[in-house]
């Protein structure tokens, strides 16, 4: 029979972040303090799971009860202008930024052979879809500078170009460095990056 306090903390040391020192603290951490730490944690994890989904259009992380989301819906945003992400965490990232009011447009992953993951396993589908039936002046990729993002804006370049094809295609550029996420950004680098796309 497993430790339960081993299961803890390999549970733990599979988020992104926690390595397996940090988990075996939280999992102590956890165990020590259950009604301090455990029991709002479960609750929190319980709430989230029940009520956050992906948005329908855009694939951003909202309310189950505000689907599809707020920004997806905000009248005030600019729907001449889309901005296609890795994750649904790179929307929070440039929102939080304030260098872009308009559209977004989640793929929940990139092109990546190490991964083993290739445009079928994207939110591509969806994306063809909203290029041609909503009319945008720019599409920006908003792809990480590693080696897979840039595959992976090569690929969507491609594809915006057949499928909106009088659409701008202009890529996130200036201030983000080489091997970075979006999420990872603080947003001065964000809303520098934005501003100087090309």
């Amino acid at each position: 029979m497993r430790n339960p306090l081993e299961n803890l903390e390999r549970a733990l040391a599979r988020l992104p972040g926690l390595g397996r020192r940090s988990a075996e603290r939280a999992a102590l951490a956890l165990v020590r303090q259950p009604e301090v730490l455990a029991d709002p944690l479960l609750a929190a994890i319980a709430e989230a799971r029940a009520g956050v989904v992906c948005c329908d259009i855009c694939g951003g992380f909202t309310l189950r009860s505000e689907n599809p989301c707020p920004r997806c819906t905000d009248p005030m945003r600019d729907t001449s202008a889309l901005c296609v992400v890795e994750e649904p965490g790179d929307i929070a990232a440039i929102e939080r930024s304030g260098a872009f009011n308009g559209l977004y447009h989640a793929l929940h992953g990139k092109v990546s052979a190490s991964r083993g993951t290739g445009p079928a396993d994207l939110r591509l589908d969806a994306l063809a879809k909203r290029l041609s039936s909503e009319r945008f002046r720019e599409v920006i990729l908003a792809t990480g500078t590693d080696l897979d993002g840039d595959a992976t804006a090569e690929f969507l370049a491609g594809m915006v170009r057949s499928a909106a094809p009088g659409a701008t295609v202009s890529r996130l550029a200036f201030g983000l460095p080489v091997d970075s996420g979006i999420a990872y950004s603080d947003p001065v680098t964000l809303k520098r990056a934005m501003a100087g796309r090309r």
